[in-house]
């Protein structure tokens, strides 16, 4: 009984998520867009990096939306897209089994192509192979400006995660085609910065943010994903440098701080569970397991540190606030990826129970953030439902019993 109940109030929460974005059609405000103001845009402010900065940081941090008043537009984000493409194609292998409770095969499937389709129409074709970015200006502190669609391995890593499932489903070449050659936007675009025995890959192709773990480490799965249809040793070598460089920088206890920056030495949940699938995900496309150990200790310290025995995620290791929905979110993800579900469905169930007790609005949607003072309620489109989207998909295939 307490199983289908539980089934019953995760089927309705990710059904009520699944209507009001597919009503939205999948396009909205993300915490960064602050930059797209059409009033912004039209003073001499935007040329200046602190005006920058105080403007998208305004926006970030006020629970208010000020985005209609300041003519912040609502648009589909590349990420966001790659996100929501990827549950709906958990969705259709759920639909394969029979269960229809989130649409027919037939209504699925007309989803992932729409959205493989807008992917492919959103890459960013300035570059070696198919990227992607953001569709906002991001200045980030005074150390450097991403102009709009700049792209990012880690924006990429999701869209090309995405597409390989489409095309998993679709046999659908086209969509093959362009997750492979990411693999040259890997290889030729992103810079290297020398470390430990390796290297790790810029976030960018732009220099100002080249030193940071997780982005390296989705380099790194990307091309262990292509290597899993390609055959190609560079991918395979290159992608076990970028994870063995990433391994040495773990400390003792498992864990991981952001970035190499003075300003980047936080540890936090969402981006440890980042590092963890991307190590899993190279051993279960490559077959070498020689990070397994690696992968233990880290997930050790993911589960004992960032969340409270009542469900409740935390954000840092050392405090809670502010409770950010990337992490309950990424927590299905690795449970699923990294095949921890068994044993940690008790905490799974509580994650998911005070999440959507207190971050999921009436009209479905997830907050972003519970502050210790006023919380943002604003429904972020990438942020914070298109990653429910695919993180909850994930929660639906174990609840179901799906194997992985």
């Amino acid at each position: 009984m307490e199983v289908n109940l539980m089934q019953s109030n995760l089927n309705d929460s990710f059904n009520s998520l699944k209507s009001y974005c597919e009503k939205e059609n999948f396009a909205g405000w993300d915490p960064y867009d602050g930059l797209n103001s059409k009033i912004f845009r039209a003073t001499p402010l935007k040329k200046w990096d602190l005006a920058r900065l105080a403007w998208i940081q305004g926006f970030k941090r006020s629970p208010i939306n000020f985005r209609k008043l300041l003519m912040v537009p609502k648009q589909h984000n590349a990420k966001g897209i790659g996100l929501f493409l990827n549950g709906y194609c958990n969705l259709y292998i759920l639909a394969e089994k029979g269960d229809t409770s989130f649409g027919t095969k037939e209504e699925i499937l007309m989803h992932i192509h729409e959205l493989a389709e807008l992917l492919l129409e959103m890459q960013n074709k300035d570059y070696s192979g198919a990227c992607w970015g953001y569709n906002f200006d991001w200045q980030a502190r005074r150390l450097f400006l991403f102009p709009a669609h700049t792209p990012t391995v880690v924006a990429t890593s999701f869209c090309v995660t995405a597409l390989l499932s489409a095309y998993e489903i679709t046999k659908n070449k086209t969509y093959l085609e362009t997750a492979l050659s990411a693999g040259n936007f890997i290889l030729n675009d992103l810079n290297r910065t020398e470390y430990k025995s390796g290297f790790l890959f810029s976030y960018s192709p732009l220099n100002g943010n080249n030193t940071v773990f997780n982005a390296s480490l989705l380099g790194g799965k990307v091309l262990s994903q292509l290597y899993s249809y390609n055959k190609n040793e560079l991918y395979r070598e290159t992608a076990e440098i970028a994870v063995r460089t990433c391994v040495e920088a773990q400390s003792e206890d498992g864990s991981w701080i952001y970035g190499m920056l003075p300003v980047q030495t936080w540890i936090d949940s969402f981006h440890t569970g980042y590092n963890l699938d991307a190590i899993q995900t190279y051993q279960d496309k490559t077959g070498d397991l020689q990070f397994n150990e690696s992968i233990e200790k880290g997930f050790k310290y993911y589960i004992e540190n960032f969340f409270l025995a009542d469900g409740t995620p935390k954000y840092y290791h050392d405090k809670t606030y502010p409770i950010d929905i990337h992490c309950p979110g990424q927590l299905f993800v690795n449970l699923w990826i990294n095949r921890k579900f068994e044993e940690n469905k008790v905490l799974a169930d509580s994650v998911f129970n005070w999440v959507s007790n207190n971050m999921q609005d009436k009209k479905g949607y997830f907050y972003y953030q519970v502050k210790e003072g006023m919380s943002s309620k604003i429904p972020y489109m990438r942020w914070s439902n298109a990653f429910m989207f695919n993180a909850m998909s994930y929660l639906l295939l174990e609840e179901k019993q799906v194997t992985n």
